[in-house]
């Protein structure tokens, strides 16, 4: 179903797989200009190849989004060619835990920290600047269930997701009256290669990953796409400051 996006501009930032590649793919089936941002150039030229072969227009850009300079210079490579940008995922994360809190590293939580709050500020940062001078849009930032409660063995992880859900509110907040939105998405166990390279080698691992959705399976990548798709489109256009479980009843529980 169309969400009425034809020749507009999108960033997706962790687009070289996984739930990146698939919003980026959606978002170009629905006419959009996609922005494909990685720093696994392999996998996200990979990305823009798809798209092209479905007939789609992209581009890769490769960022590091902890970096300021590399944003920076991102939002200006697409100011150049595009002279706008209207939405944005920010969707780059990563998950290195396997312990408990007291068991984590320095290193650990710098990194984890670095991509999953520090990388979101900055590309909200240089990304809302840039919308504003086109007259608004919106942004979907890519938090998890793990934000919306606990997550045992994975503290410093639900600690940046928390994190990501208080920079998505206060910015839904500041900018609300300019025409921009800022929403999040809250995944729960999705199946992506991560998760499947994890645990082909334990199939009951998997059992109990599914048994966690009251809905009987774990989540695919096209549905986080859809639910970052609807909060983009004009029928999301009351809605904002929100985080949006897609978890399949995970949170009911």
């Amino acid at each position: 179903m169309s969400q009425s996006f034809p020749g507009q501009v999108v960033l997706v930032t962790g687009a070289a797989a996984g739930i990146g590649r698939a919003t980026a793919l959606a978002f170009a089936r629905e006419g959009l200009k996609v922005v494909v941002s990685d720093i696994d150039a392999a996998g996200g030229e990979g990305t823009v190849a798809l798209i092209r072969a479905a007939g789609g227009e992209a581009r890769f850009i490769r960022c590091d989004v902890t970096r300021d300079a590399e944003v920076r210079a991102l939002m200006q490579a697409i100011r150049e060619a595009h002279g706008r940008l209207d939405y944005a995922f920010n969707n780059a994360g990563i998950e290195i835990e396997k312990g408990k809190l007291a068991d984590g590293t320095e290193s650990e939580f710098d990194a984890i920290m670095n991509v999953n709050v520090k990388g979101v500020w900055l590309c909200m940062k240089h990304e809302i600047p840039l919308m504003l001078a086109g007259g608004g849009g919106a942004i979907v930032n890519t938090a998890s269930v793990a934000a919306l409660g606990a997550a045992p063995k994975m503290s410093i992880y639900a600690a940046s997701k928390h994190a990501v859900l208080g920079l998505t509110r206060s910015a839904a907040v500041e900018y609300g009256k300019k025409n921009l939105r800022v929403n999040a998405v809250c995944p729960a166990v999705i199946d992506t290669e991560m998760f499947r390279r994890a645990h082909e080698a334990d199939p009951r691992k998997a059992q109990f990953a599914q048994s966690l959705h009251p809905i009987g399976r774990i989540g695919t990548v096209e549905e986080v796409a859809a639910a970052v798709l609807y909060l983009c489109s004009a029928g999301a256009g009351f809605t904002t400051g929100i985080a949006l479980p897609v978890d399949g009843g995970a949170t009911c529980i």
